[in-house]
C-alpha cells in the first residue's frame, strides 16, 4: 500500500490542466467532484502558489497587474478527481466599479452555491498581515458556513522575528471565527516552503489519501 505522503506527492505530480474560466455561476461544471478554492487580495500570489502546488511554472497565469484574474479559473489533474478554483482577486483591482461589483456577485454566488466546495484557502501576504478586505471575505465565508484556512504567502521576504509576529497577529485575527481552520500555513512559492503541507491539507478531502 502506498504511504500517504507518497500518495499525496503523486496526486500533485500528475499533469494538471486549465479547464475553463467562468464569468457566471451557470458556466461552472457539475458539482460532482471535490473542489477547493483560492481567494486573496489582488497580487497576493495566488497564481504563483497554484503553480508551485502542482509543480508547473505556467499553469496559472501570473501578473504584476492587480486584478488580472477576473473570473473563476478552474484547474484539475488530467485524470480528474479534484478541481482547484482560482477566484478573482479582491482589494486593489484596477477596474471600473461595475466590473468589480460583477466579480463580487460572482464570488458571492459561488461560495453559497457549491455543495462540493470543501475548503477555501484565504491567501494573505505575510509582509502585510490581515487587512480589512480579508475580514470582509472571511465574514462572507463565516455566514455561508464554508470552511476556510489562512495561507500566508511570500514568507521568505520576512526576517525570522517578523515571521512570528505575523503568525501571532493572524491567529488573533481568526481566533473567534466559526468557519476558520485554526492552523495557519506559512508558504513561499519561490522557496517551496509550506507547499507540501498545503498539498497534504488538500489531499485530505479525497478518499484514499
Amino acid at each position: 500500500m502506498t504511504e500517504p505522503s507518497e500518495a499525496v506527492r503523486l496526486l500533485f505530480a500528475r499533469p494538471w490542466v486549465f479547464l475553463k474560466g467562468c464569468v457566471r455561476v451557470s458556466d461552472l461544471p457539475a458539482d460532482n467532484i471535490v473542489e477547493v478554492a483560492f481567494a486573496g487580495r489582488s497580487n497576493v500570489g495566488k497564481s504563483s502558489l497554484i503553480n508551485a502546488l502542482v509543480g508547473q511554472r505556467a499553469l496559472a497565469r501570473t501578473s504584476n497587474t492587480p486584478g488580472r484574474t477576473q473570473e473563476l479559473n478552474l484547474f484539475a489533474p488530467e485524470q480528474g478527481g479534484i478541481r482547484i478554483v482560482d477566484m478573482p482577486g479582491y482589494g486593489f483591482a484596477k477596474a471600473p466599479k461595475p466590473a468589480v461589483e460583477k466579480w463580487n456577485k460572482l464570488i458571492h454566488q459561488f461560495l453559497r452555491g457549491r455543495p462540493n466546495l470543501r475548503r477555501v484557502y484565504v491567501l494573505i501576504d505575510g509582509r502585510h498581515g490581515p487587512k480589512a478586505n480579508d475580514a470582509t471575505v472571511m465574514n462572507e465565508l463565516d455566514k455561508a458556513a464554508v470552511s476556510y484556512q489562512v495561507v500566508l504567502t511570500k514568507m521568505d521576504k520576512l526576517p525570522e522575528k517578523g515571521t512570528e509576529a505575523v503568525l501571532d497577529a493572524t491567529r488573533k485575527f481568526i481566533a473567534k471565527r466559526p468557519a476558520a481552520h485554526p492552523e495557519i500555513i506559512a508558504t513561499s512559492s519561490e522557496k517551496g516552503a509550506g507547499v507540501d503541507m498545503l498539498r497534504a491539507e488538500i489531499a485530505k478531502f479525497l478518499e484514499g489519501y
